[in-house]
């Protein structure tokens, strides 16, 4: 089934138009040539325990839980979807669906895509941050955060370069969220 036909999950099928159009808005103004990047999941963000549920229960009827953990204190799904999410010229079959935490979000719905950039944990950073202009990220409201989130049972380092306008994010990780998934499964 679509997840786009699934009752549970009409509001963040209407969110996909602004989600997309923010995106490629955002990579605009970073000078990001999206094109030749691989992104291999997306993400959503809500307040509520209630909408995360929600969302859970949608995503059981058009695709298979891949990964349930506790990252940063909060549960995090990852679901394998049978039909893709489509933003530019990606399918994304992997959605991320984090159960609200400390933080609180301008926007319930799409909040950020990841691209893999394959290569060194440490030297993640400066690899994403030379496919940004200089330009881009000095513009007012745009920030720059790393981090390194970690699940239970990872065994891989994951070290995040997000860049956001507030409305929405790129985030750039050395690995794809596959492989983490089996870096966790192979430390239980």
């Amino acid at each position: 089934m679509n997840w786009q036909a699934i009752n549970e999950l009409t509001d963040i099928a209407g969110d996909l138009p602004r989600f997309t159009t923010a995106l490629t808005d955002l990579a605009a103004r970073l000078g990001l040539d999206i094109a030749p990047l691989h992104a291999d999941h997306i993400s959503l963000r809500c307040h509520q325990n209630a909408t995360a549920e929600r969302w859970r229960k949608g995503f059981e009827q058009c695709g298979e839980l891949l990964s349930e953990n506790i990252i940063n204190g909060r549960p995090i799904c990852l679901f394998r979807l049978h039909e893709p999410v489509c933003v530019a010229h990606w399918r994304f079959h992997i959605v991320e669906l984090p159960w609200p935490g400390e933080k609180r979000y301008p926007h319930e719905g799409w909040e950020h895509i990841e691209i893999v950039l394959p290569g060194a944990p440490e030297t993640l950073n400066a690899r994403a941050l030379a496919l940004l202009s200089d330009e881009g990220l000095a513009q007012p409201g745009i920030a720059v955060k790393t981090s390194s989130p970690k699940g239970e049972n990872e065994r891989l380092p994951n070290p995040t370069l997000a860049v956001t306008d507030k409305i929405v994010t790129i985030k750039f990780h050395p690995f794809t969220i596959e492989e983490i998934v089996e870096s966790e499964r192979q430390g239980r």
